[in-house]
């Protein structure tokens, strides 16, 4: 029996789920979300929020820490990546690491949050082969909004994201006549002002004939 012993085995030993974890920290702080089954996410959320909370923290200990919890790797975010140095025999051998980025870059984004640095996203979509259930785990960003869970461009998000920044703008104190209404075409107002004016011009020319 698994008494008051949390998480999730995944099918796998200690140190076989712990190389996992690290893998998917890495991928997650080098391109700020990845695709992976629900299972996994769940099992490596809490495990990147102790390595974002200790990096937060900023001193020599913590980052030693974070050292020995997902090691020192140098993030390359594809193939051709310019800032990865590479010997003549395509060994990868110095650039950008992953430790520094994420205390000098991802940690101060949520120096106001004491939690929840990530979020989960499910898709509707299963995985061809074992038809598992696949999810999104990806960095909230400091508007709350997120990149593109898809990878594409989205409509709606932008359109949900313009409601919120209406909603903040007349939160602060304007008016609705002072925010523009983000779904209107920027072109239909000049043409609505035209009208608005030719309609006196119109109405002075009939009393003439009058």
């Amino acid at each position: 029996m698994r008494h008051r012993v949390h998480g999730f085995k995944l099918g796998r030993k200690t140190n076989h789920r712990r190389a996992m974890w690290r893998n998917m920290a890495v991928s997650l702080f080098t391109h700020g979300q990845i695709t992976t089954t629900l299972p996994k996410a769940k099992s490596v959320k809490p495990f990147v929020e102790k390595l974002i909370t200790a990096a937060k923290q900023g001193d020599l200990a913590s980052r030693r820490r974070v050292i020995k919890m997902m090691g020192d790797r140098v993030m390359i975010k594809h193939e051709n990546d310019d800032a990865v140095k590479r010997n003549k025999y395509g060994e990868v051998v110095g650039g950008p690491k992953v430790v520094k980025t994420l205390f000098d870059e991802i940690a101060p984004r949520y120096a106001d949050r004491t939690g929840g640095y990530t979020r989960i996203v499910k898709l509707a979509k299963h995985r061809i082969g074992d038809g598992a259930s696949l999810c999104v785990l990806q960095l909230v960003s400091a508007e709350d909004s997120g990149p593109q869970v898809s990878g594409q461009y989205s409509r709606r998000r932008d359109k949900a994201n313009k409601r919120m920044e209406r909603a903040a703008a007349l939160r602060k104190g304007g008016s609705a006549a002072a925010v523009a209404d983000p779904e209107a075409p920027a072109e239909d107002q000049p043409a609505a002002e035209a009208a608005d004016q030719a309609q006196p011009e119109a109405d002075a020319g009939e009393e003439k004939s009058e």
